[in-house]
């Protein structure tokens, strides 16, 4: 295992709070568009987060009142003509091979949404496990209205899951924006909060997180997205095999020993 608390990305930004990291993007007189190196980046980073001991949860923020305005016009979308067939497929698969490192991260991961989150931003926030947004976020999947497919990024299989098929239809198909009372609504937000309380309240889910059975966190996650392609009575013995994994940890001892002095359990991960 290795530690990230020093890390120190060139093309987006990172702080450690206790054991919660908070990634922002950059240049937000831009609404923090993506690039190639900031796609490349994460995508790394998040790949190295399977095996950092001292980050318990990730917070992907926003920065200067908005979340992600997509691929930068200039830096990504121009560029995109100059490439042949297989320069456009090695960057599409770069950009799923982000949100896949997302998924593929034992930590959960909190988006804290205000403002603009378009395009890839909106890929990031749906890949997230849960997101907090404030009542000016506008979410959209805009590929549509530049002339391509709503089906980036893996958005038609993961936007149905999490607001339904004929919503997910609606808006791959228009490239409208979602309001935040409509995300709310769908379950694409766990919550809506005040823009001056949108960090805090991200945080204070995450440091939640972080200070309780992360080992257990961990397979929870993995469940989640495994569970997908499983038959009912498959994932029921993947569930019970999961279980009988977690009751052979520390924190499962001090949760019971906890309940029995009443007293609350110190989670420590192991």
């Amino acid at each position: 295992m290795t530690g990230m608390t020093n890390f120190k990305p060139k093309h987006f930004n990172w702080r450690v709070d206790g054991k919660v990291a908070v990634i922002t993007l950059q240049r937000p007189e831009r609404k923090n568009p993506m690039t190639f190196d900031s796609y490349a980046e994460l995508r790394d980073t998040f790949r190295d987060l399977v095996y950092a001991d001292d980050i318990k949860a990730v917070v992907f923020g926003s920065n200067g009142g908005n979340f992600c305005s997509g691929g930068d016009v200039h830096d990504i979308i121009g560029p995109l003509f100059d490439k042949d067939m297989k320069g456009l497929l090695a960057f599409t698969r770069m950009t799923g091979d982000l949100v896949k490192a997302m998924r593929a991260c034992p930590q959960p991961i909190i988006a804290a949404i205000d403002g603009v989150c378009v395009g890839a931003g909106a890929m990031i926030a749906l890949f997230s496990d849960m997101r907090i947004a404030t009542p000016a976020a506008k979410a959209a999947f805009l590929f549509t209205r530049v002339g391509l497919a709503g089906c980036d990024m893996g958005a038609c299989a993961m936007l149905p899951r999490v607001i339904g098929q004929g919503r997910a239809s609606e808006l791959l198909y228009t490239g409208r924006s979602m309001s935040a009372d409509e995300g709310e609504r769908w379950g694409f937000y766990n919550k809506l909060v005040d823009a001056a309380a949108l960090d805090a309240e991200a945080l204070k889910l995450a440091h939640q997180l972080a200070d309780g059975p992360t080992f257990a966190h961990m397979m929870t996650k993995t469940m989640l997205a495994q569970e997908w392609s499983m038959s009912i009575d498959m994932a029921i013995e993947a569930e019970a095999q999961a279980q009988a994994i977690c009751m052979q940890t520390q924190d499962f001892r001090r949760a019971y020993d906890g309940f029995v002095s009443k007293s609350k359990p110190d989670f420590a991960g192991d």
